[in-house]
This record gives C-alpha cells, sequence and structure tokens, in this order.
C-alpha cells in the first residue's frame, strides 16, 4: 500500500464517527447520555475511554479539535520518555499502542532493510525520544482502536466540541452542555460520570471544581523549587509547533510575518536572565541555568552548538526509507525560540485564548522566517531558504499545528497532591536526612500507576527560567485524580493533583495515558460497586482489589528494583 492511501484508508473507520456526531448535532434530539462522558481527547482522554469500553461501559467522547491525540497528535510533540520505555514503566496498553506505531510504518512504508529488521525502529531517529514519528501516524494508530467500538454503538465520538456549562445538584454533576464549533449547535451530556481530560482543566471552572492555576508560592507547599509568590497568572508557556524540511538550492522563503521585527528584537525578561534575544541560537540551560549556544544544520553535522536542532524533533530521518519512497527528513519545531511568553491559555476567557495563541503563531512564523533568512550559519552566511514549511502534516490551513502544545493545565484540588518532597531528587533527600544517590520516591498505599521524566518547567509568563531537575522515578496515587467535593467527576490528564512544580514530570505522554486509563477504569469499578471514588479509594478492600484489577490489566504500581540500580 502507497503510504497516501494508507493514511487515507485508515481514515475511514473515523470519519464515519464525525458524520454521526454531525448527524446528533443537528436533529431534534437534544440530550445524549452515557455511562462515562470523556471531555477532552487527548492522549488521557482516549485511555480514559478505551479503558472504559473495554470495561462495558458505554461512553461519549468529545474533542475539541478533529484530531484525537492531544500533544501527539495535533500539537505535534513526539512522546517524551524514561530511558526504561521499551522495558517496563508504562502500562500495557500504552505500550500495545507503541508498537501499533512501529508496525504501520513496517506495513505501509518503504523502509530500508536495515530500517525494516530493527525492532525498535525510531522513524525520524530524532533526539527527543525513541519513537520519533508524524502526527498523522500517531493519530491513525489511535483511531484503530476506537473502530469496534463504533461500530458496535458504544462510542459517541464528537469532534470539535467544547463544553459550556455544567448542571450539577449539590455536589454531583448531572449534564455537561457542549457546543459543536463548526456549527454553533449544542447538546446535553448525561452520564453517570464524568472524567476532564481537556488540555487546560477546562471542565474545572464551569463544574465549580475546587482547583489551582499558576504558582502555588512557596509557603503553601514548602517546595524546594517552587516560586516565592503565588500568582495564577505565572504559567508555563505554551508553543505553536510546525513541521519543516529541507531542499538544498531552492528558495521557499515565506513572506515577512507581520509582526516579524517585534520577534526579532524580542527579549524575554527572565530570572535569571536570558542571555540576549529570543530568536536567536543562544539559550539558558535548563539545569545549569548558564548561557548555551544550540546548533543548527538540515544540511548535516553542526560545527558548534550542543545540539543539532534539526535533528532533536526530527520525525522523518531520509536514511530510514530507500529511494523509492521519495521521503526527505522531516523536523518538528518545538524548541526555547517558539516558546510564547506574553500570556495565558488558562484562567483565561476564550477571545483572550484565541489572542494568544495567534500570537504565537506569529512568533512561530517569524522563527521560520528568522531560520530562512537571519539566522547566522557556521560557514559565515545567513538563513537557509531551502527550509519549507509542510504544511500536511497538520492539514491546517497556515501550516501550524492544530492545538498549542500545552505544558500546564489547571489542576484539581485533590485527596492527594504530589509534591516535590515526593519525588524531586534533591527535594526528597533534604526531607528524609538522607544522600541524594539512596533516596527513593514516595511509596503510595494507593498507587495506580508509575512514570518517570526530569522536573522539566519552561520559562515562565511572570518570568521565572527554566527550571529543570531530577525526578526520581515515581508513583502516581489514586487520590491525585479525585476532586476533594465534586463525587463523580474524575482527573483525566495533566489537571491531577500536583503543583505547579511536580506537573513538571506528570505532565509526558506515557503518564498522562496512564492517568486516563486509570480514570475509564475507575469508572467502570465505581458504577459496578454502586460508589463514588472516594468510596473505593478509602476502603482498603475495595481499593486493594481495584489495584489487583488494574494490575491484571497491565497497569504497573510499583518500579522494578533494577531501576534503583541504573
Amino acid at each position: 500500500m502507497k503510504r497516501r492511501d494508507a493514511l487515507t484508508g485508515l481514515a475511514l473507520g473515523l470519519n464515519s464517527s464525525s458524520a454521526i456526531a454531525g448527524h446528533l448535532f443537528n436533529n431534534s434530539t437534544k440530550e445524549l447520555r452515557a455511562d462515562l462522558v470523556v471531555i477532552g481527547g487527548g492522549l488521557g482522554g482516549c485511555a480514559a475511554a478505551l479503558s472504559a469500553l473495554r470495561s462495558g461501559l458505554h461512553v461519549i467522547l468529545c474533542e475539541e479539535t478533529d484530531w484525537l491525540g492531544g500533544q501527539l497528535t495535533s500539537q505535534g510533540v513526539p512522546p517524551d520518555e524514561h530511558k526504561w520505555i521499551e522495558r517496563h514503566g508504562c502500562t500495557k496498553s500504552y505500550r500495545s499502542f507503541r508498537n501499533s506505531v512501529r508496525e504501520y510504518y513496517k506495513k505501509n512504508y518503504n523502509l530500508t532493510a536495515r530500517a525494516r529488521d530493527r525492532a525498535l525502529l525510531n522513524p525520524g531517529n530524532g533526539s527527543v525520544s525513541r519513537l520519533c514519528g508524524e502526527p498523522k501516524v500517531y493519530l491513525k494508530c489511535i483511531e484503530s482502536l476506537f473502530v469496534e467500538y463504533l461500530n458496535k454503538k458504544k462510542l459517541i465520538l464528537l469532534k470539535n466540541t467544547i463544553a459550556k456549562s455544567a448542571q450539577l445538584e449539590r455536589d454531583e454533576i448531572i449534564s455537561i452542555e457542549v457546543e459543536n464549533q463548526l456549527t454553533g449547535d449544542s447538546l446535553i451530556l448525561n452520564g453517570r460520570f464524568f472524567v476532564d481530560s481537556t488540555e487546560l482543566g477546562d471542565l474545572l471552572p464551569i463544574t465549580r471544581c475546587e482547583h489551582l492555576i499558576g504558582t502555588e508560592g512557596k509557603e503553601a507547599t514548602g517546595e524546594l523549587h517552587m516560586p516565592e509568590r503565588a500568582s495564577e497568572k505565572n504559567q508555563q508557556a505554551f508553543t505553536m509547533c510546525f513541521a519543516i524540511e529541507h531542499r538544498t538550492g531552492e528558495n521557499h522563503t515565506i513572506a515577512k510575518p507581520d509582526n516579524y521585527n517585534f520577534w526579532k528584537e524580542f527579549i524575554p525578561k527572565m530570572t535569571p536572565p536570558w542571555p540576549g534575544k529570543l530568536l536567536d541560537f543562544k539559550y539558558t540551560h535548563p539545569s545549569t541555568g548558564v548561557a548555551k549556544i544550540l546548533g543548527f544544520n538540515p544540511e548535516g553535522p553542526h560545527k558548534f552548538g550542543i545540539i543539532n536542532l534539526w535533528k532533536y524533533r526530527r520525525i522523518i530521518a531520509k536514511e530510514n526509507f530507500n529511494n523509492q519512497s521519495g521521503m526527505r527528513d522531516l523536523s518538528l519545531i518545538n524548541w526555547p525560540q517558539n516558546d510564547y511568553l506574553l500570556g495565558n491559555l488558562t484562567g483565561v476567557n476564550r477571545v483572550e485564548r484565541k489572542k494568544h495563541i495567534q500570537q504565537s503563531k506569529e512568533l512561530s512564523k517569524s522563527l521560520l522566517y528568522w531560520l530562512q533568512t537571519d539566522a547566522p550559519r557556521s560557514d559565515g552566511k545567513t538563513g537557509w531558504p531551502g527550509l519549507r514549511l509542510r504544511k500536511d502534516v497538520f492539514d491546517t490551513v497556515d501550516g501550524m499545528a492544530k492545538y498549542p502544545y500545552v505544558r500546564e493545565s489547571a489542576r484539581i484540588k485533590a485527596l492527594t497532591t504530589i509534591r516535590e518532597q515526593d519525588c524531586g531528587r534533591e527535594n526528597r533527600a533534604l526531607a528524609l536526612g538522607s544522600d541524594q544517590s539512596k533516596v527513593r520516591s514516595k511509596q503510595y498505599h494507593d498507587s495506580v500507576g508509575i512514570g518517570h521524566y526530569q522536573i522539566d518547567l519552561h520559562p515562565t509568563t511572570e518570568g521565572d527560567n527554566y527550571i529543570d531537575f531530577p525526578a526520581l522515578p515515581f508513583e502516581l496515587p489514586l487520590g491525585a485524580l479525585i476532586p476533594v467535593r465534586i463525587n463523580n467527576l474524575i482527573a483525566g490528564s495533566k489537571n491531577i493533583g500536583s503543583t505547579h512544580v511536580t506537573n513538571g514530570c506528570y505532565r509526558l505522554h506515557p503518564v498522562e495515558w496512564n492517568i486516563g486509563e486509570v480514570a475509564g477504569n475507575l469508572a467502570a469499578n465505581c458504577i459496578k460497586e454502586n460508589l463514588h471514588p472516594k468510596g473505593i479509594r478509602n476502603d482498603p478492600k475495595r481499593l486493594n482489589d481495584f489495584q489487583k484489577l488494574l494490575i491484571n490489566n497491565g497497569v504497573e504500581n510499583r518500579w522494578a528494583e533494577e531501576v534503583y540500580k541504573t
């Protein structure tokens, strides 16, 4: 099967769901009902819906864009994972999904014999991940997981749909009103349980669920790396990603963006100081705080800089494909240079969101134009005019990703709040009075998953520079998914009970999937037992039974001993 036909053919099963959704929005029935309503079709939302469906529930899944998969697809971010990911440290279903991506390339692309025989194929050979691939391939592999449930009418999938309001009785959500952004039509979604898997925690304010935004402040959390001042407006930068290829000897320079001169001269106001202009290869090294130079060369080895940004998030490496494929190197641009610092997406209205998203697109276009025209090269020249914006990667008119890459969501006030003292290597050692080399993360009695990543915080909109330091292999407590008050709402994404700091290691792809998978299973278990999530979590026997159920389903809740020896 040719590459284009492969991508188009597999999409047919999900396109039918769009037709179903459109029909539901336009007929006389204004209400739908399901056991579980999942708002947000990112990795957490998909995992929540899938685990609930596999448990026998009827599910409604709403997604704001027309693509499922969130940060992996519509946001254009290859999976950030830990070094043990190929063996353990994620759920069985997440590993199965990863394997399906590799198999998709092997079945449908003209790979070299060497690449095809590689068990751990990395299509882009990008350095950021062991599985750098195209957003559309991730999308097709995610979509394939839901075809049977759509055909059996166990799942209703509503794309281009956002939550608008909620009806509650005391501490119970009765229904969520959603709106189709293309038609303006509304639906009332009734459910027994609701999962918020939106990228920004959009369900929390409309359900009046207690939540936090931005920095809590050091006095509130006691965390070593928490900013001193509490501020809802102090949030991590978001990024509008895009994809480019390079054609030597050709000129694909885009029109000069209207705000190019502003962005070319823009100097972030940071503490510690940013080492110059944003559109430059100098940046603040996240771990050391020292000014470093990043390399960039799409034509070969870079002669200066700590890494070659071209290969950092490269999602297609020409060397993996034979000559008949016609494939070129393809790189996703998600760098310090297009982190947007002039405003937030969380805690603002949709008009304000739209404004900042548009301005962040202007920044990303300015970065591209700078790379094409003014960026310094090691050969003394400036710019690479052969850089070509690949609009087909996201199927958008402007070539930008369908949705901004969001690092920080609103977070529920939960039964358990994960703090740096629980999982940050240095803070944990200080809290326990132990040597950093011997310390382990906190073990939770209600652990329902595991993960690992640096505590990685990008610069914030109120001037905090990078925070990046070692985290320990950590656990996911069930209490972090359960709000303190609302009885039938479950956190299913980056909105769990973390802090501004610990969000930096719990926000990545495999952990988000783990969170969602637990949320879907928890809803099913609550329906079976006729209990709220607190009733499962706070009863030792029921909690133990639920943890066993998760383990039987392939959800790890303790790290293997070998991890602590490497």
